[in-house]
């Protein structure tokens, strides 16, 4: 069992590491640890789904919790359902972006607030590993089904202003977005061509994770072959997008973090923008350029949504394709990027390419990814290689200096450093680079996330 209770979620290899015994365990160990009287259940399209979530769901009704199944959904609809249903807790069935053979568990609280082993998966794990038996409650908890889906996509649709007829190519990846894009793309104006919109948990086609060039090659092809003026790519449960421009090339996750980071300063001047360690400089550029408050975060979803909560953040963007929406309960919401990409497009009039091309202003390595036996001793070395730097532990080792930065930070899963660089020169990215990959020494790992 070692393993699947991670930093913000649940998840392993089905059956092998999480089965049915073990999802009746971690239902009834959430209602404890949550005290929830009302938990909002929801899965996405992947194989083990349907036993997983009627073991969940019994083990659930069997501690006296009542239980809302919103049936076959993308996680940020789940977020929803708990946010405006008035639920203690949510469990979204999933494994995101994972292979085929994997599944899991993403948990929420109250108004979609994060669970993470910090604030309720490690009792989870303690009480869920534990060999004490499941004692039924003396009444079982009443189960409704309902479908959430016209209700979510009508309040998506009044965050944000209406688009112009656009041409898009939309790649769901044999992932959930294939069931439930239809409904909202029926109330734009938009011609849509389809990709992969069979939803199919064994994904025949490529692995529903954007992150992965090689999982974006077919959008880039289509969008192409079709004249199409954006590319959108959304990961296997819908709460992760990631662009293509007109001509086909990727739209980095930070320069749209930028692009809509102005459009939310427009409508509230001085509200604060977060954005992940390895955006790029541009993106701090811009949230000052346009009067705002920059925040820098950690990676990962429960680290931005507890700083957004903390400071009323209007918005905030990752590097992996994660945007959230204080109006959307401060959660990640794939769909709500969408809207919001074009709204900015139709305002601007202007092809994707050249409303962001003022925002490639920096020269930025990406994420490289390199095994090393030491992760600790590589940062310790990084830590005073370079005299004068300002070195920051927000995440790893970050160092900063007049014309570059770098962030270097260990994996949690793996003996894997990860190094995203910039620089404002191609020659001195290229320098530098070699420079810290040096001092990194390790061997360059194939990008996988």
């Amino acid at each position: 069992m070692a393993g699947i209770f991670k930093a913000y979620d649940i998840r392993g290899t089905y059956p092998v590491e999480l089965n049915e015994q073990l999802a009746a365990r971690i239902g009834a160990a959430t209602v404890q640890v949550l005290g929830a009287k009302r938990v909002i259940v929801g899965r996405d399209m992947r194989q083990s789904g349907p036993s997983l979530r009627h073991a969940l769901i019994e083990a659930i009704l069997a501690s006296g919790c009542d239980v809302i199944d919103i049936g076959e959904v993308g996680t940020p609809q789940l977020y929803y359902a708990v946010a405006t249903l008035g639920a203690d807790a949510g469990i979204m069935i999933t494994a995101s972006h994972n292979p085929a053979r994997y599944n899991g568990f993403k948990l929420c609280g109250k108004g979609a607030t994060p669970v993470s082993y910090d604030t309720g998966i490690a009792d989870i794990e303690r009480l869920a590993r534990s060999e004490a038996p499941l004692v039924p409650a003396s009444t079982s908890g009443q189960l409704e089904e309902r479908s959430v889906l016209a209700d979510y996509h009508r309040f998506l649709l009044s965050l944000v202003p209406p688009c112009k007829p656009f041409k898009l190519v939309i790649d769901t990846g044999n992932g959930m977005m294939g069931a439930v894009l239809p409904n909202l793309l029926a109330s734009l104006p938009c011609q849509v061509t389809p990709l992969f919109f069979e939803v199919d948990g064994s994904f025949p086609n490529h692995e529903p994770n954007p992150l992965d060039p090689r999982n974006m090659r077919d959008l880039q092809a289509k969008v192409r072959e079709v004249g199409a003026d954006v590319g959108i790519a959304f990961d296997g449960d819908g709460d992760r997008a990631m662009f293509v421009d007109e001509r086909g090339e990727l739209a980095p996750c930070d320069q749209v973090t930028a692009l809509l980071a102005e459009e939310f300063l427009a409508r509230e001047p001085g509200g604060t923008i977060i954005y992940d360690l390895r955006s790029s400089w541009v993106v701090r550029d811009q949230i000052l350029a346009h009067g705002g408050k920059p925040l820098e975060s950690r990676v990962g979803h429960s680290f931005i949504k507890r700083s957004m909560r903390q400071t009323q953040a209007i918005f905030a963007g990752e590097l992996s394709g994660h945007f959230y929406f204080r109006d959307a309960f401060y959660t990640d919401n794939a769909e709500l990027a969408m809207l919001w990409l074009l709204a900015v497009l139709s305002q601007r009039g202007r092809p994707l390419s050249e409303v962001l091309r003022p925002l490639a202003r920096y020269f930025a390595t990406g994420e490289l990814n390199f095994v090393v036996a030491d992760k600790d001793a590589c940062l310790r070395r990084l830590e005073g290689a370079f005299p004068g730097a300002e070195v920051a532990w927000l995440d790893g080792i970050t160092i900063r200096l007049a014309d570059w930065w770098c962030n270097v930070r260990p994996s949690n899963t793996e003996p894997v450093l990860r190094l995203n660089l910039e620089a404002r020169t191609a020659a001195l990215r290229d320098q530098m680079r070699h420079e810290v990959e040096q001092l990194i020494g390790g061997q360059s790992a194939e990008a996988h996330h």
